[in-house]
């Protein structure tokens, strides 16, 4: 699958220091400290709808992280999924009666659209799920002959992981199993299904049925995968076996997160599988979480084609930090316009203040756990001081324009 174009990024001057990352697992800040090739895993969509404002705010969180990245002189790896066989797909293409396959063709389309209208940095590797199903397969049948995964015996064909094969299941999310068996059927575990070892074990090969899709599994018998277990494969076909970051909103640290780290941990013995687990906020509107289930949706797509700038709704998603829960509003949106026409107009400026003071202030700023609202802050100061007439240094807007670019993601 092919990911989206590209943009040159602009070179800036020097380089730019190490980033400290909040890793759920160990609930603090760590620097990430990747050798010269940086590994990163963040979970794409399930393309059964529109990219939504809580899609674009993860993606521009582990843009970031790339940009910080490459400007400390990293080379980054960056693979990202396409989960184009899932329940909720087929679910939404049976309710409008569309072929489940154009359904997903056309949402990851849109998709990439959306993030190249964002300027968001494409992965190396865009990879769907379908494509990926013969090497799931393979790692599945590995599971089973090592005793970590067990067949049901109802004739279905499905397969569990059995978490007991994961001692330090739950270390991720640091949840208490109480917690644990809350959420999961919430987002899409079976704690009730009979025949299960555990409640939490989680599924990693769905058995064919009558009406939907299958693939041959081989040994397995024909089948899908399930959903943790495809990005266990696809980060350790592409990156190895421990990454650097494993990345996507915070309603994935469980199950998915813990899942997937924990079929990667026992396919190849090395854990922690990711050095930094690290997870969004939620977008709200209307003071609720903003997600297909609930219909409360702003979808980007909507927004470019009512004439918005996509760069006023980077901005407008960088002014919250990316870790917290928040909220979008026409006034936050306004304020991002606002805020992208004073930088366009201090560009512009014939001079300025130091544009070298500016670069040092948001390099720090990012470099501490993305701190984008403080990076905001310092170039509204720079903005506002140029638009005032301060500064006498000709070469700052340019350099202004291209910090902003680099590491904010903006153009102007």
């Amino acid at each position: 699958m092919e990911p989206w174009a590209g943009h040159e990024v602009p070179r800036l001057p020097g380089r730019g220091g190490p980033l400290a990352l909040y890793d759920s697992a160990r609930q603090g800040l760590h620097p990430s400290d990747p050798a010269d090739v940086a590994r990163m895993y963040v979970c794409g969509i399930t393309p059964y709808d529109a990219t939504h404002l809580g899609h674009a705010a993860t993606m521009i969180t582990f843009d970031l992280v790339q940009r910080v990245w490459r400007d400390a002189g990293r080379t980054v790896r960056y693979v990202q999924n396409v989960t184009d066989i899932d329940d909720p797909l087929l679910e939404r293409a049976a309710r409008d009666g569309e072929d489940w396959k154009v359904l997903a063709m056309r949402e990851t389309a849109l998709f990439r659209e959306d993030m190249e209208a964002l300027r968001i940095i494409p992965p190396a590797n865009y990879v769907g799920a379908v494509e990926s199903i013969p090497d799931i397969a393979e790692k599945v049948q590995l599971l089973l002959k090592d005793g970590a995964a067990y067949r049901l015996d109802d004739g279905t064909g499905d397969v569990y992981f059995d978490i007991s094969a994961s001692p330090r299941f739950g270390y991720e999310s640091n949840l208490s199993r109480a917690e644990m068996l809350e959420i999961f059927p919430e987002r899409g575990g079976d704690p009730d299904r009979d025949g299960k070892r555990d409640p939490l074990d989680p599924l990693l090969w769905r058995g064919a049925r009558e009406g939907e899709p299958s693939w041959p599994g081989g040994e397995l018998g024909a089948g899908r995968p399930g959903w943790h277990i495809e990005c266990a494969v696809i980060a350790l076909d592409l990156l190895g076996d421990r990454i650097d970051v494993q990345g996507g909103g915070n309603d994935l640290l469980f199950p998915h997160h813990e899942a997937s780290a924990a079929h990667a941990e026992r396919l190849t013995g090395e854990a922690p599988f990711a050095q930094h687990y690290v997870h969004a906020g939620m977008i709200g509107l209307d003071g609720e979480k903003m997600s297909k289930s609930r219909g409360n949706l702003v979808f980007v797509s909507r927004l470019r084609a009512d004439q918005v700038d996509p760069m006023a709704v980077r901005l407008a998603l960088l002014s919250g930090h990316y870790r917290s829960d928040r909220t979008w509003t026409d006034e936050l949106l306004t304020a991002a316009q606002e805020r992208l026409a004073r930088w366009r107009q201090a560009a512009a400026a014939p001079a300025g203040p130091s544009g070298a003071e500016l670069l040092a202030g948001v390099r720090a700023r990012l470099a501490d756990d993305l701190d984008s609202p403080g990076a905001l802050q310092l170039a509204d100061a720079w903005a506002e001081q140029a638009l005032a007439g301060a500064g006498d240094d000709p070469s700052a807007p340019a350099l202004f324009a291209d910090t902003v670019d680099a590491l904010l993601g903006v153009r102007l």
